[in-house]
């Protein structure tokens, strides 16, 4: 009978798999979670706002408050993973992401709520890039694309499950704007000691105190992808931004007497069907992805404005629903573009540069409308957003329908 020991050497690629399958789950489940925690406040807006007395304004400074301080960390922090490795960039943030929780459950106003929001925006930028890095590096060869999919399915499941988790406690849990928030800070220290039983998957490199500098690492490859699905991505991510902060508010204006519970549901209609939308075109090209979920961009605008001129609250949920399939659309096709050709020393970077523009398509647009509420109301700030929407949607169709026939004119030529 062979000796454990002889054994040995044939069981080790299957532990090597196992633990790269592992390792693979918890970086994914890492991106649901942060991103679950970035969309846990929104159903719990509207009662910050009885609470507190919150202006629609002040609700998207907060809103945008993360999304600004996540992206300082991803100029400043983004490919620090290339250079320290990933473990302890994803360790650090976790524990930092924990703690904004605890912060988040204890917030008395909107400053401190504000503060919060801020240390949870640059630990989940830190830890953005590091885990979807990550992902790339655990990538199976005999599965390719595995990554891609991860990575642009996780963002939008995350935001789903945090907006339905924080909606079902604000209708059943005692005290729901603590609940949730210690939820996730126990969540987050799990993963960090999960974190610390993983193998490194990044080869350390001298050069982290100069990747600190703020810049945008663009590759050749990723310029020519964000020039073609940029303005795309611009448009869905603003939607993903108005739905997120004003969401609730737009239901209140829209239906008044809806229950509570339909407020922050209609973010989750928005993020759930973005992550239907990636899960059901994963095997579909790019650029035919992105330029159906720009074309989707318009009636989902048309829709929503529907809802503010008769048709109600089922209109305003069916454009969040088409909205979700144009974000998921839209993110899925420009993330396999960018991903399509990077070497590995670029991976972090990357996915922080394009990160950076998602948020701040996010997060901007968001400030403006908050502005805009206090000045000609939410009804018409609403018409001004799904028009720059609609008209983002359009210029995007015309650089992806340009880039579509370049990249077939040597294949016709070819043929002649």
């Amino acid at each position: 009978m062979p000796s454990v020991l002889a054994d040995a050497p044939a069981h080790r690629p299957l532990r090597i798999a196992r633990a790269r399958a592992t390792s693979f789950v918890l970086n994914a489940s890492i991106l649901v979670a942060l991103l679950a925690a970035s969309s846990a406040p929104t159903p719990l807006y509207p009662l910050y706002q009885d609470q507190w007395h919150l202006s629609a304004l002040a609700v998207t400074v907060v809103f945008s408050a993360y999304a600004l301080a996540l992206l300082l960390a991803l100029l400043t922090t983004g490919a620090l993973s290339d250079h320290l490795g990933r473990r302890p960039v994803l360790l650090g943030a976790l524990l930092a992401e924990a703690g904004s929780m605890v912060l988040l459950a204890s917030a008395d106003g909107a400053g401190s709520l504000t503060a919060a929001r801020v240390l949870q925006g640059v630990a989940t930028g830190a830890a953005t890039g590091a885990a979807g890095a990550a992902l790339l590096d655990l990538e199976d060869t005999r599965r390719p694309g595995r990554a891609a999919l991860a990575n642009s399915i996780t963002p939008v499941a995350g935001m789903a499950a945090g907006v339905l988790a924080a909606t079902l406690l604000v209708r059943f849990a005692p005290a729901p704007t603590v609940t949730v928030y210690l939820l996730l800070a126990a969540l987050f220290v799990a993963q960090a000691i999960a974190v610390t039983f993983t193998a490194e998957t990044a080869h350390r490199r001298p050069g982290a105190l100069k990747s600190l500098r703020p810049r945008l690492a663009l590759p050749p490859t990723v310029r020519r992808a964000l020039s073609t699905a940029g303005t795309g991505v611009v448009a869905v991510w603003a939607l993903g931004g108005f739905y997120s902060s004003l969401g609730p508010a737009l239901v209140r204006l829209v239906a008044p007497d809806a229950p509570q519970a339909a407020r922050g549901m209609v973010f989750f209609t928005l993020s759930a069907a973005a992550a239907l939308t990636v899960g059901a075109l994963r095997r579909t090209a790019p650029l035919a992805t992105a330029i159906g979920g720009c074309l989707t961009v318009l009636p989902a605008a048309a829709l929503t404005l529907s809802g503010l001129h008769g048709t109600g609250l089922p209109a305003v949920y069916g454009g969040a629903a088409l909205a979700g399939i144009a974000f998921g659309a839209v993110s899925q096709g420009a993330m396999r573009l960018v991903l399509a050709s990077l070497d590995e020393q670029d991976r972090a970077g990357a996915l922080a540069t394009y990160y950076v523009l998602s948020y701040l398509s996010m997060s901007l647009p968001a400030i403006a409308a908050g502005a805009a509420t206090r000045r000609v109301g939410l009804g018409t700030a609403t018409h001004a957003y799904a028009l720059l929407a609609a008209l983002l949607a359009v210029a995007a169709l015309a650089a992806l329908a340009a880039s579509r026939r370049a990249a077939a004119r040597p294949a016709a030529d070819h043929l002649r």
